[in-house]
C-alpha cells in the first residue's frame, strides 16, 4: 500500500513540473489555443473580438504553417500584411497578421458578401435620403427615390468605393435600418470564426469600432472571391451600366492600383483609406493555376507593395 502511495504522489509531481514547464516557455492548455487556422492573437490590441472560440472556417488562412516561402523586407513596412494562397489558404508570407487595425472600406467586402445574401439578383435598391447624406467616397449621382439594379449598386459599392451606394444596399437587405444590417455583418463575421472583426457602419467611413486584422480579411476576401455575382465585378477597371439620369449611362472606374497599371492577371480586389486606417489594400491576381492574395494594412505605396509581394508569390508558387 505505502508503495503504492508513493508512485502516485511521483506521478503527480511529475506531471505538476511539466505543467509549469509548458508554461514557463510559453505554452497554454490544449484547449485553450487559438484555433491553428487562424493563430494566437498575439499581436492584437486589447479589443473584444468577435467569434473566440468559435469553429474556424474553411476559408480561414493557415498560420501555423511554419516558415514562410517567401521573404521580403520594406524600407517602410505597412503596418500588417499578408500573402496567401485564395484556394488553399496557405499562407506565404506574413507581417503582424492578426494585429487589430482599423481597415476604412475594406469594409466593403463583408458589406458585398451580406447584401449577395440576403438581395437575390435581379433585384432593385430604392435610394434613400439617408443615402444621400453620405460623407466621403461616392458613386455621387445616385437620384433620390428611384429604383436602382442591385448588380448595378453593387458595382457603385466595389469600383468607386461607393459610402452612398453602402448606405443604400444597407438599408434594402435589412428593410431600412443600416444598423440592423450592421448586426447581420457581425453575425456573419462570427459565423466565419473572425477572431479581430468588429463591424460600426457598413461603408468603412467610421474607424471607431470598425476593426480587422489581415488574417481575417484574408478570409473574407477569399470567401467574396467566391462569389461569382461579386468576382465579375471587383474584376472590372471600368464599367459603363444603364441608369437613370440624364444620358441615361453610370460610367464608374476602379480605384484598384492594380488595374489601373495593368498588372497581369489581376482579378480583384478592394481599397481602403481613412486618416487612421491608412491606405489599404486587398489585392487578388492569377497566373495560370496559381491564385494569390494580398492583404495590405497602412501602407505607404500599396499598389508596389503589392506587385512586390505578388511578383514574389508566383515565383515561389513556380518553384
Amino acid at each position: 500500500m505505502r508503495r503504492w502511495l508513493m508512485s502516485l504522489l511521483a506521478v503527480g509531481l511529475f506531471a505538476t513540473a511539466g505543467y509549469l514547464f509548458f508554461f514557463r516557455d510559453g505554452g497554454s492548455p490544449p484547449q485553450a489555443r487559438t484555433p491553428a487556422a487562424t493563430g494566437a492573437l498575439e499581436d492584437s490590441t486589447t479589443t473584444p473580438l468577435v467569434g473566440a472560440g468559435t469553429a474556424p472556417s474553411p476559408l480561414a488562412v493557415r498560420l501555423d504553417s511554419g516558415v514562410d516561402p517567401i521573404k521580403v523586407k520594406f524600407k517602410k513596412p505597412p503596418k500588417a500584411a499578408l500573402v496567401f494562397d485564395l484556394d488553399t489558404g496557405k499562407v506565404l508570407w506574413r507581417h503582424n497578421p492578426t494585429k487589430v487595425l482599423p481597415i476604412a472600406s475594406l469594409t466593403k467586402m463583408m458589406t458585398a458578401l451580406v447584401v449577395v445574401d440576403r438581395v437575390p439578383e435581379g433585384s432593385k435598391v430604392r435610394v434613400t435620403k439617408e443615402a444621400l447624406r453620405y460623407t466621403g467616397s461616392g458613386v455621387g449621382v445616385l437620384p433620390r427615390g428611384k429604383w436602382i439594379g442591385v448588380n448595378t449598386m453593387l458595382h457603385g459599392l466595389m469600383l468607386p468605393s461607393g459610402n452612398d451606394a453602402a448606405i443604400a444596399l444597407a438599408q434594402r437587405a435589412a428593410g431600412g435600418s443600416e444598423k440592423r444590417f450592421v448586426r447581420y455583418m457581425n453575425e456573419k463575421a462570427e459565423q466565419m470564426g473572425l477572431l479581430c472583426t468588429r463591424f460600426s457602419s457598413s461603408s468603412g467611413i467610421k474607424d471607431e469600432g470598425n476593426h480587422s486584422c489581415a488574417a481575417d480579411l484574408a478570409a473574407i476576401a477569399r470567401a467574396v472571391m467566391r462569389e461569382p455575382r461579386l468576382t465579375r465585378i471587383v474584376k472590372r477597371k471600368h464599367a459603363v451600366l444603364p441608369f437613370p439620369i440624364k444620358g441615361g449611362k453610370l460610367w464608374l472606374n476602379n480605384h484598384n492600383p492594380l488595374l489601373r497599371s495593368g498588372y497581369p492577371g489581376t482579378t480583384g480586389l478592394k481599397t481602403g483609406y481613412t486618416d487612421a486606417a491608412g491606405r489599404c489594400f486587398v489585392a487578388t491576381a492569377r497566373r495560370g493555376a496559381v491564385k494569390l492574395g494580398v492583404v495590405l494594412l497602412n501602407s505607404p505605396d500599396p499598389g508596389k507593395q503589392a506587385q512586390q509581394l505578388l511578383d514574389r508569390g508566383f515565383k515561389a508558387s513556380a518553384t
